[in-house]
């Protein structure tokens, strides 16, 4: 008990330092002036001792360490956004610094800040359209593949703005290899030909991929005409079960990261906009969002890290 009483001291006592550096400082610039520092302490409610104290003391090298961290996690998180929570938020500075601080420490630093990343919001469920044929879910939640373009996964998602009654649609694909997204599409209407122009550009890249094909049962993929455009590619067409979104789990993940990294609380003044944040989202998910699952790599990085050392 007296050990833990002990911790809560010393813990009171580094945040108490870390928050008050920023008071310190405010004497320092105001007393070069002329200000008294017996004021300036009342007025930043600071002890004059303390200030004192800390202007003749010689910083431990944890607190330095603290600061610097402190000061990372404040770019980060102004760099990036504020889309980065304490494990992601680790990774970067890991990475970026050749570290290897542990999620918690990075955790308690960020909470001290007052730092958080953005909250997801609950999906809108749909109504469902009577499909021509479906498929089973042959994929059965192995999100795992051992080489590119093994397995693929696709989905819509909608977007709108404030003020304009149209809505933006997103229609992507995602290779499990290394959850990148080979190939997407934006368009003001959800219809056949997003998702067909959509697909025959990821075959176009990728003429000779045989990939397990995954969705939901969209309307878009239960028809006629999509069952021939996968029969023509030679793939296997699998679909989540009815109310099992989980099923396309990394697609809907990837999603939900979208909108809360870049969507969610954010003011557009048009889907024009919003698409072009969309398309630059794309990219720096791709190239530069770190990802645990793949060694703290980004997707693309990961891949061709891959294929250099196969």
């Amino acid at each position: 008990m007296k050990f833990l009483k002990k911790r809560g001291i010393r813990k009171e006592t580094s945040l108490s330092k870390v928050r008050q550096e920023a008071e310190y400082k405010t004497v320092d610039f105001f007393k070069d002036k002329g200000c008294s520092v017996a004021k300036l302490c009342e007025i930043l409610d600071v002890s004059r001792s303390g200030y004192y104290k800390h202007k003749n003391r010689v910083k431990p090298e944890k607190e330095k360490q603290d600061e610097l961290l402190c000061s990372l996690i404040n770019e980060y998180h102004s760099t990036f956004d504020g889309i980065l929570g304490y494990r992601r938020m680790t990774m970067f500075i890991n990475k970026l610094n050749h570290k290897s601080f542990s999620e918690g420490y990075i955790h308690r630093l960020m909470n001290i800040l007052g730092i958080t990343a953005r909250i997801r919001r609950k999906k809108v469920n749909r109504k469902k359209i009577k499909p021509e044929y479906t498929k089973e879910n042959i994929l059965s939640r192995d999100f795992t593949a051992k080489a590119p373009n093994e397995k693929w996964l696709t989905d819509v998602t909608e977007v709108s703005v404030l003020g304009d009654t149209r809505k933006l649609y997103l229609s992507s694909i995602m290779d499990l290899y290394d959850n990148s997204i080979i190939e997407y599409k934006l368009s003001f209407k959800n219809n056949n030909h997003l998702i067909f122009s959509m697909f025959d550009k990821a075959i176009k890249k990728y003429p000779d991929a045989k990939p397990i094909f995954h969705s939901d049962r969209g309307f878009q993929y239960t028809e006629n005409a999509f069952k021939s455009k996968i029969d023509e590619a030679g793939m296997t067409q699998s679909m989540s079960r009815v109310g099992k979104c989980i099923d396309n789990g990394p697609m809907e993940g990837f999603f939900g990261t979208l909108k809360t990294e870049m969507y969610y609380g954010k003011k557009f003044k048009t889907l024009e906009e919003l698409r072009g944040k969309i398309v630059e989202y794309i990219k720096f998910y791709n190239e530069k969002r770190f990802q645990k699952r793949l060694g703290c790599m980004a997707p693309l990085e990961y891949r061709n890290h891959a294929s250099t050392c196969a």
